[in-house]
């Protein structure tokens, strides 16, 4: 492990910390999630937030600070805010102000962020989320704030050999951020993962963000440090800021090793979080390790001051109750309401919710119109996921309206079609954008009356007599190889059908 960051002043390796094992001490995790919120302009001034366009090409006086230059308010930045906090149990402020966050890097061009310091727009809160270790169980994470902030600019650094180049984007500076800090409550790193998890699917369900992580529109920072019992008292190492990590696995994987490298360096130079000061470490992917890149700042670093250009903001009761009445059902209650009014498991409701508003809300439709929930949840898990992921597409944009597939599904359940037929309707359904029936009648898809059936039977049975014979013998899986072939012969009869004619005219 990496120890090039500790102090000349260290103690030595002791027999009391060798003796402790890593299994021994507590991970103490608290994130700081970045959220853009989905807004057509930035927080402070008009310029597009449209992703992928020409570097510095969405600019103006406001972002890029220029003197004399005024900032306005985004009202929908506000508003997405207070949906957010009501979302996550949040107390929302009456009123909140604006400060000035101080610090020097090239790609913010004021010299200063403008955010919230002591009057957030959104007070403590907390999520719930599932122990992953333990299925069922629910863990609550508190939430200690969510304030609004403008983003910075973008730096690309030349990686290659060619040479040393640095080159600023500005396109970034001044969109709107939520950032949402939790308290200390988590102790894995798969529940940290399991928080950023269900946090995503909450601001995807509220229309907040979309959360797109390859774009830099969720980002998350994890604060990790250990507490460790050594003889009578416990001790702590110090806060490490893990910054930017824009993945989970990566959220996952660096605060693993982070915890084992804070262990090991604690082992060889007994260093506590009163030793040293908070740092703040990078994830690099590809050497799967942390990397030290500055001591952590604390607010007093950055010189907090109300900014002088913009005045506080009055939140009325009546405008956070309005937007109350917009949110959607959650999907923690979506999962109660599937296990509940739809008796699907737990984990099939989770899997649908987990897919989004528009899959759940088809999922509904489709199971009321077939009165069969188990039977809509297989076809649209395996069928409907899989043709939309192939087509990448969204369930907005399947050809197949809720009313369509519920005709198809029913023609499954009353026999009419069997599950290798139905699927084969499907596709050509999907692929021209037709009903069922008309489906049907394209694939010439006829049905086959008893009589054709005890036919087919009575002519497998007399040239197939070795493995009637196996059959007999109590080797029901020969049975397969009958029907296998009774579909080559005729297509159109039923599987299901053919099983029980066979095995009730063998047994005779």
């Amino acid at each position: 492990m990496e120890d090039s960051d500790l102090t000349s002043s260290s103690n030595p390796p002791s027999n009391d910390r060798l003796a402790v094992q890593f299994n021994d001490a507590e991970i103490i995790i608290g994130l700081e999630v970045h959220v853009q919120l989905d807004t057509i302009s930035k927080l402070f001034c008009g310029c597009s937030t449209q992703f992928g366009e020409a570097a510095n090409s969405q600019t103006c006086v406001v972002c890029t600070g220029m003197p004399g230059a005024l900032p306005v308010i985004n009202q929908r930045a506000l508003e997405l805010s207070i949906r957010t906090g009501i979302a996550l149990n949040c107390s929302i402020a009456r009123s909140t102000k604006w400060d000035r966050k101080n610090y020097f890097y090239p790609d913010l061009p004021k010299g200063y962020q403008i955010s919230q310091f002591d009057q957030p727009i959104c007070g403590p809160g907390h999520l719930d989320i599932e122990v992953p270790e333990t299925p069922g169980k629910l863990r609550q994470i508190r939430i200690e704030r969510a304030h609004l902030e403008e983003d910075a600019g973008k730096s690309i650094h030349d990686e290659s050999s060619l040479g040393q180049d640095s080159k600023i984007d500005l396109n970034r500076t001044g969109t709107p951020l939520l950032e949402i800090v939790t308290q200390p409550d988590i102790r894995t790193a798969a529940e940290a993962k399991a928080f950023l998890s269900e946090l995503k699917l909450i601001l995807n369900y509220i229309d907040v963000s979309d959360c797109n992580m390859q774009q830099g529109n969720l980002r998350c920072d994890a604060n990790v440090n250990l507490h460790i019992p050594l003889g009578d008292h416990q001790i702590a190492t110090p806060i490490v800021e893990i910054k930017n990590l824009n993945s989970f696995r990566s959220v996952e994987r660096s605060i693993t090793y982070e915890a084992q490298r804070q262990f090991e360096a604690w082992q060889e130079h007994g260093l506590t979080i009163t030793d040293a000061p908070k740092q703040t470490r990078g994830w690099n992917d590809h050497a799967q390790a942390t990397t030290l890149q500055r001591e952590k700042e604390d607010s007093a670093d950055y010189r907090y001051f109300p900014d002088p250009d913009l005045i506080a903001v009055t939140i009325k009761e009546s405008q956070i109750k309005q937007i109350q009445k917009q949110l959607v059902q959650l999907p923690t209650e979506l999962r109660k309401t599937l296990v509940e009014q739809y008796k699907l498991n737990p984990e099939d409701a989770a899997a649908i919710v987990s897919q989004g508003r528009g899959v759940v809300d088809y999922f509904s439709e489709v199971a009321d119109g077939c009165q069969d929930s188990r039977i809509a949840n297989n076809w649209i898990g395996q069928e409907v996921l899989r043709q939309l992921k192939e087509s990448n597409q969204t369930i907005q944009q399947y050809p197949l309206s809720p009313k369509q597939f519920t005709e198809l599904l029913n023609l499954v359940i009353d026999g009419t079609l069997d599950q290798t037929r139905g699927k084969e309707v499907l596709n050509e359904m999907v692929e021209h954008s037709i009903s069922a029936q008309q489906a049907i009648e394209q694939l010439g898809i006829k049905p086959v009356d008893k009589n054709e059936l005890v036919s087919l039977c009575e002519k497998l049975i007399d040239e197939n007599q070795e493995v009637v014979e196996q059959i007999r013998a109590g080797n029901g899986k020969a049975i397969g190889m009958l029907i296998g072939k009774a579909r080559k012969i005729n297509p159109n009869a039923n599987p299901g059908a053919i099983k029980a004619l066979l095995s009730k005219m063998i047994s005779q």
